[in-house]
């Protein structure tokens, strides 16, 4: 069904987001962790499963990092090693800087018939050294006779401070970009002025409006929340304070990621802007993890009856 909703613009798009293991962790532990994480996915419905390509983002950020950088296994790796059973679409990520022309062009070749989506990821600076762009990146795959089919990254925050992440999500779609996957949002207004924009943008330009999938990432320490902000993830100084204060923060996150996606489906409704949600469970703590898995059952419910009222309300006109 994912193919299904992309290809026709569609809301409802509901994915879960995971972080291979790290990267020089024992095979037995690399086994028991996918077959656990094959066993928890197998029974949510769902579109398709989210695999992260993890960068080290000091370059971005001069300020202490709240937990040391891990190297992951690479996604397409974990994907074909240890997750063939999971019978899902998967969308995995590709930092393309670390790669030169030849063996990005070469892991598209040898990939496009074996992974259902990818989204390139571009370095996190520009003081960050790369040897490839990612808008080289997107030209070699259009280039290649097998190319990938694309997403793109969208960061709200983004466009807080340059007013320009609609214009960016424009110039990806000519480049390939079929969807859009935001990085964890926390600030209702950022997302909110970036939709806005993007949303009158097409209005005269008519250009298309291609589905943007939400990430919602429950939250479940002090620690985690100052991690989240030090990746660039804004917080809103009023929101931070009642996380800080509250006497259970994974319920308290759980409840504010509810609100926003009902939020942002009343404010998409009303201008048919495609949108879905990806749930992220990037953490190893169990409660969080089922935390991930309550919100991610609480917000398709949520879409299910947006649905209904769409379709209810078409009825009604004929």
């Amino acid at each position: 069904m994912l193919e299904d909703k992309i290809s026709n613009k569609k809301s409802g798009i509901l994915l879960y987001g995971l972080t291979p293991p790290k990267l020089h962790s024992d095979e037995s532990k690399i086994k028991a962790i996918a077959n656990k994480q094959i066993e928890r996915i197998s029974k949510l419905d769902i579109d398709g499963l989210v695999l992260y390509d993890i960068q080290d983002e000091s370059s971005r950020n001069d300020a202490h990092r709240p937990f040391p950088f891990m190297e992951t296994l690479s996604p397409d790796v974990y994907n074909d090693l240890y997750l063939k059973d999971l019978n899902l679409p998967k969308i995995i990520y590709k930092s393309v800087g670390k790669y030169s022309v030849s063996e990005l062009s070469t892991w598209i070749n040898k990939n496009s018939k074996r992974i259902d989506y990818s989204v390139f990821v571009g370095s996190p600076s520009n003081k960050q050294k790369t040897t490839l762009s990612l808008n080289d990146a997107y030209q070699i795959n259009q280039n290649s006779d097998t190319a990938i089919r694309l997403g793109g990254v969208t960061i709200p925050e983004r466009h807080h401070k340059k007013n320009d992440e609609h214009i960016r999500l424009f110039r990806k779609t000519e480049k390939g970009c079929r969807f859009f996957i935001s990085q964890c949002v926390y600030n209702i207004n950022n997302t909110k002025n970036f939709l806005s924009d993007y949303y009158y943008s097409s209005m005269e330009s008519h250009g298309e409006l291609l589905p943007i999938i939400f990430t919602l990432t429950p939250c479940g320490s002090l620690k985690t929340m100052e991690f989240m902000e030090w990746l660039g993830i804004d917080i809103p100084k009023w929101l931070k304070n009642d996380l800080q204060n509250s006497k259970d923060i994974l319920s308290k996150s759980v409840d504010i990621c509810k609100d926003i996606a009902v939020e942002l489906l009343n404010y998409c409704e009303g201008k048919k802007i495609p949108i879905g949600f990806n749930i992220e469970s990037v953490s190893i703590r169990k409660t969080e993890i089922e935390a991930s898995v309550e919100l991610l059952k609480e917000v398709k419910s949520l879409m299910n009856t947006y649905e209904y009222s769409s379709a209810t309300a078409l009825e009604l006109e004929y």
